[in-house]
């Protein structure tokens, strides 16, 4: 059933993008017994059998209704602040959650499954939500650990070049192009409303009385398209990035890529595992810092790197594209 999220005029001025860890993190243990979501994501779900046999996601599961649509506690994964959330940071902040908030979310969450509310673990939870609450904390932070702090950045350049195409879009487009293809459930209509069509099995309808929307690209919520937080929270809208379906191919490289690329050109591609500035990859791969800022521009000229400034450095990172090719490389 379809969520209408209704613009005014101060909500087209904040509309962001941001990325979070600590949605990551949970949307990553949705995944683990989401089979709908396993078929980009197979050889990641390989290599986590051994890191997650110690790791008991329970505790967050309870609240993370998986066969039906249900509620999650706006406290595990509040909007980020910052475009680009630092996950210690947004831990920090989930463990300060107020007690009687977490708890009413809470309620709300367990009264979406059957028993859940009654269950030990439930009863528990609301009796004490103090300790709930750090529980959950604690479970997260071993999650990420296990899950996703070795390849963050891989997810994270995937994620900030998708952030850099939509910004494109918007740019050029407005609105209209940004919606257009973010996502299928997603609709634009230009008397100002976003049509979100959820899971839920029910039609709400939302003004965002100026908070506006946070769009939160994400790895792991593919196929489908999330929507939620009640106010205070920013209304957010989390959609699949472009690009998961080369992920977790390992870059191969080889001689069909030197020679459609060159061998330097494709050496720059390739070293690229990890944002890096020009003089860092030169001194990598032993050329001269002018060769490989020459092989960098042409590379982002066709798509395959994207550049942004950190500070008084410019670092070069592969887009989706570029991830693709070297999967098929």
């Amino acid at each position: 059933m379809p969520l209408e999220l209704h613009f005014g005029a101060d909500d087209l001025l904040r509309i962001r993008f941001a990325i979070s860890p600590l949605c990551e993190t949970h949307e990553a243990l949705r995944t683990l017994r989401r089979t709908d979501r396993h078929g980009y994501h197979l050889p990641w779900l390989r290599r986590m059998r051994e890191r997650t046999a110690g790791l008991d996601p329970s505790p967050l599961w309870l609240f993370m209704p998986s066969s039906r649509p249900g509620y999650t506690p706006d406290f595990l994964g509040r909007p980020p602040d910052a475009p680009l959330a630092d996950f210690a940071a947004e831990l920090a902040r989930l463990r300060a959650t107020d007690p009687a908030l977490a708890r009413a979310e809470m309620a709300k969450s367990l009264a979406c499954t059957p028993g859940a509310a009654e269950s030990p673990r439930g009863r528990a939870a609301l009796a004490d939500p103090a300790r709930a609450v750090q529980e959950l904390a604690d479970v997260t932070e071993r999650a990420w650990e296990a899950l996703l702090a070795p390849d963050w950045p891989r997810l994270r350049a995937l994620l900030e070049a998708e952030i850099a195409y939509r910004s494109r879009q918007l740019a050029s487009g407005g609105l209209r192009r940004l919606f257009a293809d973010l996502h299928p459930r997603l609709s634009w209509s230009d008397a100002g409303t976003l049509t979100v069509r959820t899971r839920t099995d029910f039609a709400q309808l939302q003004d965002l009385d100026g908070r506006g929307v946070l769009l939160l690209p994400s790895v792991f919520v593919w196929p489908d398209v999330i929507s939620g937080f009640d106010p205070p929270w920013q209304p957010t809208v989390i959609y699949p990035a472009r690009g998961i379906g080369g992920l977790w191919q390992e870059p191969t490289g080889g001689p069909a890529l030197a020679r459609l690329l060159g061998a330097n050109r494709a050496a720059v591609l390739t070293a690229l595992d990890a944002p890096a500035t020009t003089s860092a990859l030169a001194h990598r791969l032993g050329l001269a810092a002018s060769s490989v800022s020459a092989h960098l521009s042409v590379l982002r000229d066709a798509g395959l790197l994207t550049s942004r400034r950190h500070g008084h450095q410019v670092l070069y990172e592969r887009t989706p594209l570029g991830l693709a090719l070297l999967a098929g490389g």
